[in-house]
């Protein structure tokens, strides 16, 4: 392998990971598939960036080959490596597990809404209870509520202060 092609790889291999970690998991499936292409696949750095592929496999909703790449990492000569491709593969063919409805946050779709500026939703109980009516959404004006400075953080940095030169003054 050559040098060239070698740092090739390792911007690659750089740019998928990247990628990962931002939740872009189509480009990072890409970009490491790009570096393992141009890695021997029993080097350390070839193992690396396989187990990052396997991972983004998994996030990208690829998990058969994702399984599949577990499969021939665990043949793979550098023990850290194999050791890892072993506990992906089990963490990745262990049974999905349902979830009950109450564990789980529907998210609104908040571009249905009306731009209303004026006026901000005040949930008072948001979570239902077994024998509990929620409670209606109330609005509340802003234009009635109060958002004049009271000086309170200027109080609280002052105490602060004093403070803090008191203990040095102490310490001395």
């Amino acid at each position: 392998m050559s040098a060239e092609s070698l740092e090739k790889a390792t911007a690659r291999y750089q740019t998928g990971r990247l990628a990962f970690e931002s939740g872009q998991y189509r480009e990072a499936v890409e970009n490491l598939e790009k570096a393992s292409a141009l890695l021997a696949r029993n080097s350390r750095l070839g193992g690396e960036v396989e187990l990052w592929l396997v991972t983004a496999y998994e996030a990208a909703g690829r998990t058969e080959e994702a399984i599949a790449l577990c499969q021939q990492l665990k043949r793979h000569p550098f023990a850290e490596t194999n050791k890892q491709a072993k506990r992906l593969l089990y963490i990745l063919q262990a049974p999905k597990l349902q979830r009950p409805s109450e564990w789980m946050t529907e998210i609104p779709d908040l571009g249905t809404l009306p731009d209303n500026e004026s006026k901000v939703r005040v949930t008072v109980n948001p979570r239902k209870s077994s024998g509990q009516k929620t409670a209606e959404p109330e609005f509340v004006d802003l234009s009635q509520v109060n958002t004049r400075d009271n000086r309170f953080i200027w109080v609280a940095l002052i105490a602060i202060g004093f403070t803090i030169s008191y203990l040095i003054w102490s310490s001395f």
